[in-house]
């Protein structure tokens, strides 16, 4: 069953939020989150839109993997033309429109929503690469072939700039955290949310933005398994908003190839600084090597906050390299950094605590000022979150 969840009226949001007001006033998070912003205010196109608007002269349906690849590689140096127009001001929302006032039959977003159900069968979204038809039996995510959402709604939960988030929780998920503090949408129950088609997907952003939401926030669960409807939904989508893609960023180069077509803000966890720890207590292999590699290729394309969650007993062995890497590997003018203290033992470390007991209890402030401290000396801009 489908849960919805009322709108939040603007009055109400400011009051309950006064920092997503306050925030923008700060000069680094404007010039980081610039991109992101200026789409939010219906100043930019969302790439999406940009997407829609490249024509291809074939139908992609009728190509081969090969052949959808050729197509794409002439369509993306449009679209990143157009992007560059659009970065520096030149292509503006309303010039966008004036422009491809008439549709385009076939587009690069209808190439990149080919791909990722070609992509899906056998399922190869993310790096576990299960391979498995997905119409006949549920992946390693939990979930067949369809989109399965929980619930959808403005969310006032999240980091100052995305309030009020759009969100919408897609059940499953390709990780098995034993403390997920939402196992049941990418666990146990990934899909009794209800099934829904694409263009239900994508009245349901176009209610949450007309509504007052200054984003659509694709989150579970982990949305990378629902990628193809996904994509196939902004066919569909007719108000521009800007698309966040709020992930474990455990997804294939293929896939990513897919997303940094429609993706405005990137939105990863970046968990743990070691492999161990992330077979440990996900199941996860492979963890640091695919999750920097995707992080390295993503900030190329769209801003990111980066969201990291400190767990009790592992500030030396994941909080302390995983801040780190970024700060040595990413740009630090455009991505912010969110140290996440909200840590409490859920689901199977509830349990069975003895299975885990180093993260059976929160963090101490100790934990938690150790990796404020140690961002400060790197020079990261973080924003706490309590």
């Amino acid at each position: 069953m489908l849960l919805f969840e009322r709108f939040v009226p603007e009055r109400l949001w400011r009051r309950l939020r006064p920092d997503a007001v306050a925030v923008w006033s700060d000069p680094e998070v404007r010039r980081r989150l610039s991109w992101y912003y200026r789409v939010m205010r219906d100043e930019a196109p969302a790439k999406f839109m940009i997407a829609r608007s490249v024509e291809v002269d074939e139908d992609p349906w009728r190509l081969d993997y090969e052949g959808l690849q050729d197509l794409k590689k002439s369509a993306r140096r449009v679209f990143e033309s157009l992007l560059r127009e659009a970065r520096r001001g030149e292509l503006t929302l309303e010039a966008l429109r004036k422009e491809f006032r008439s549709k385009p039959r076939y587009t690069l977003l209808h190439v990149d929503a080919v791909l990722a159900w070609r992509l899906a069968n056998p399922c190869r979204l993310c790096e576990r690469r299960c391979m498995i038809d997905r119409s006949r039996r549920v992946g390693a995510c939990r979930l067949d072939s369809r989109v399965y959402v929980h619930s959808w709604f403005h969310h006032l939960g999240e980091e100052a700039p995305l309030v009020p988030s759009g969100t919408i929780f897609y059940g499953g998920c390709n990780f098995t955290c034993v403390y997920c503090q939402n196992h049941d949408v990418s666990q146990t129950a990934a899909r009794r949310g209800e099934a829904i088609n694409a263009r239900k997907l994508a009245w349901i952003q176009k209610m949450l933005r007309v509504h007052g939401a200054r984003n659509i926030n694709h989150v579970g669960g982990e949305p990378t398994p629902s990628l193809p409807v996904i994509v196939e939904s902004l066919l569909h989508l007719d108000v521009n908003v800007p698309q966040i893609w709020n992930s474990n960023m455990y997804m294939t180069p293929e896939a990513l190839d897919i997303l940094v077509d429609i993706v405005d803000l990137w939105l990863p966890d970046f968990k743990y600084g070691n492999d161990r720890c992330a077979m440990r207590l996900s199941a996860v292999p492979r963890y640091f090597e695919v999750v920097t590699r995707n992080l390295r290729a993503a900030v190329e394309w769209a801003d990111m906050i980066i969201r990291h969650l400190v767990l009790p007993s592992h500030v030396e062995c994941c909080s302390i390299p995983v801040l780190r890497w970024i700060a040595e590997n990413l740009p630090r003018d455009r991505v912010l950094v969110n140290i996440m203290n909200q840590y409490r033992p859920e689901h199977l470390v509830a349990r069975y605590p003895r299975r885990w007991p180093e993260i059976a209890r929160t963090p101490t402030r100790e934990e938690i000022e150790r990796v404020y401290e140690y961002a400060r000396k790197l020079g990261l801009v973080f924003e706490p979150v309590s």
